[in-house]
């Protein structure tokens, strides 16, 4: 068995919707009376290093929220993710979704978070595998909503549900829109990460660290604000960076620019993940690999950055 099959490894920065298995999405269409053609399937799934944006990325989610409609289909997706990732030698996944896009009527929050923790309690006795849930708050959607999912989330802290999360559209919506809602998890005790930096602005780091971030997810920006970058070494603000996401994303446009060791010399310390296993044909195998063959960096690299992800890991 090689260096890299063998290696203990850790996600902590995964997409349920993104991550879902063609047999989990081809079931799902089934159950809830989707038709799919089976020709362009994976067309509609999978994105490559030709996507020409973040837009046209965010497209390949769209089958798998229309196929998560029930509490059911939760329990199956989360135990899915679950499978693959154990699959290559995962010890820990923390899995992030955001509920409120599959509120709807006949279908509450409480009944979502529910089914997805059924999935993460089956999928880690199916599969020998520990995990845990962050929900996502989303940048698009009044503060209150936000609110009211921090919330629920107070309710299943610490029973498989470890942080709260915001994801969207960070340059059209600044994060200190939802202040309101950053500050109720303060108040409640729930630790949180925020995406920021994966557009081109270091700002939206600054902003998610003064609302107390405790993780940043991608932080790419980072790389053009020399004291933003010596901020986070002082502080041990974990990167939760994900590189065949952040390529095809056009987050940057080749791996020479890409900042994984300009931050690990500086001393942040960075985790690599997979963002979504699907939509970008990756694992967390898949992106250690591609980082070694790039640099040509020795096997202990590697096992530094899954040491920075067991410890900034919202587990108990």
């Amino acid at each position: 068995m090689s260096f890299l099959q063998e290696l203990q490894k850790y996600d902590l920065h995964c997409h349920l919707d993104g991550s879902l298995s063609v047999d989990c999405i081809r079931t799902m269409a089934e159950q809830v009376g989707i038709s799919l053609e089976e020709k362009n399937l994976k067309e509609r799934l999978l994105a490559d290093f030709n996507c020409k944006s973040l837009a046209e990325y965010l497209t390949k989610f769209d089958l798998p929220l229309e196929c998560l409609v029930t509490e059911e289909n939760f329990t199956e997706a989360v135990k899915d993710v679950m499978k693959t990732a154990a699959a290559e030698r995962v010890v820990y996944i923390e899995i992030r979704f955001a509920p409120m896009l599959s509120v709807r009527e006949g279908l509450s929050l409480r009944q979502i978070i529910e089914g997805a923790l059924k999935g993460l309690k089956q999928g880690e006795e199916a599969y020998s595998i520990r995990g845990n849930l962050i929900l996502c708050g989303m940048r698009h959607m009044p503060w209150e909503k936000n609110v009211e999912l921090v919330k629920a989330a107070k309710e299943y802290y610490g029973h498989g549900v470890c942080a709260v999360d915001l994801a969207g559209d960070e340059a059209a919506f600044p994060v200190r829109q939802q202040a309101v809602m950053f500050q109720t998890a303060k108040e409640l005790g729930i630790p949180f990460t925020i995406h920021a930096g994966e557009c081109q602005n270091a700002q939206s780091i600054w902003d998610a660290l003064e609302l107390g971030a405790s993780r940043i997810g991608h932080g790419i920006a980072a790389r053009k604000d020399p004291r933003l970058m010596e901020y986070c070494v002082q502080h041990k603000i974990p990167f939760e960076m994900c590189p065949v996401s952040n390529l095809q994303t056009k987050a940057v446009q080749s791996m020479e620019e890409y900042p994984l060791f300009l931050f690990l010399k500086k001393g942040i310390p960075v985790t690599i993940n997979t963002d979504n296993r699907t939509v970008s044909n990756t694992s967390i195998t898949r992106e250690l690999q591609m980082i070694q063959e790039y640099y040509g960096c020795a096997d202990e690299v590697l096992e530094t950055l899954m040491k920075h992800a067991r410890d900034a890991a919202f587990s108990s």
